[in-house]
């Protein structure tokens, strides 16, 4: 039986975000579970440590007690994305995705570079030096996703590779209705910052400053959401938000990245972690 210490008042839904389109909160990490008109389903993360059984219980509450997911998709491998992934896996025998650029982190190979307290001057950057560096060891059990784009399990969507925050970090996108799940590429919070955590106030921001090694490419991997002209937006920090005005949030966002997402200082402002 899964241990589940976080108390269900740090559980939040997110429901309603879009047609088949639905999000968990749980303390300040999000995900997602997207369904077809098939009646399948895909989890897209899985959040911090020691969380699959509330996934579990809200996956059911929604698809049903027996009813698993077709697929986890992981938008990268830091660790509050892909906490309860091992444990998830073991249970549902489902199969896990991630972009060919994540698998050495995924797979044991690979250390992310350190984090960096010294930006955003929040408690969550000071606290950075605590985050685990390794992501969850998944050797033979995930996969690269396919190069053209597609996402298996979910007809009408494609991912697009959005390196900076994580060298294989991936964003997904629904054409159709232009719903964007940019993962940790950008924010609604900001993340850097305790209170703007908890208070959850949507307004956009660059990605998690204290765990962004490579700004050149978070700077152009935001330029080139921002073409999408996306109208609603679920992101893996911060509330989804839905609008004519997202897309426009997005390209002042893209425009004034040096100076709304990029610190003042920082070991990686000026020169891109080198890899491990």
């Amino acid at each position: 039986m899964d241990k589940i210490p976080l108390p269900f008042y740090e559980v939040t839904p997110l429901d309603h975000i879009a047609p088949g389109v639905k999000g968990l909160r749980i303390l300040f990490v999000n995900l997602f579970a997207i369904s077809t008109p098939s009646g399948g389903w895909t989890l897209i993360d899985t959040g911090l440590f020691l969380s699959a059984g509330k996934i579990k219980h809200w996956a059911e509450q929604h698809f049903g007690k027996d009813t698993k997911p077709q697929a986890i998709i992981l938008t990268h491998g830091h660790f509050d994305h892909v906490g309860a992934v091992k444990d998830l896996v073991e249970q549902w025998k489902v199969p896990v995705y991630a972009h060919q650029k994540e698998l050495p982190y995924l797979t044991g190979h690979e250390k992310y570079p350190p984090p960096d307290p010294s930006v955003g001057g929040g408690l969550m950057a000071v606290m950075s030096p605590l985050y685990p560096r390794t992501s969850a060891d998944l050797a033979g059990k995930v996969q690269a996703l396919p190069s053209d784009n597609s996402v298996p399990t979910l007809p009408g969507w494609r991912y697009i590779h959005t390196p900076g925050h994580a060298p294989g970090h991936i964003s997904l996108y629904r054409d159709e209705d232009k719903v964007l799940l940019p993962g940790d590429a950008f924010c609604t919070t900001k993340q850097e910052s305790f209170l703007a955590v908890a208070k959850q106030s949507p307004e956009l921001h660059g990605p998690p400053a204290y765990y962004t090694p490579d700004w050149d490419a978070a700077r152009r991997s935001v330029q080139e959401l921002a073409q999408l002209c996306p109208r609603t937006i679920a992101p893996g920090h911060g509330l989804p938000m839905s609008g004519d005005e997202v897309g426009d949030q997005l390209q002042r966002l893209a425009i004034n990245f040096d100076h709304i997402a990029i610190p003042d200082h920082g070991k990686y402002v000026h020169k891109a972690a080198a890899t491990e």
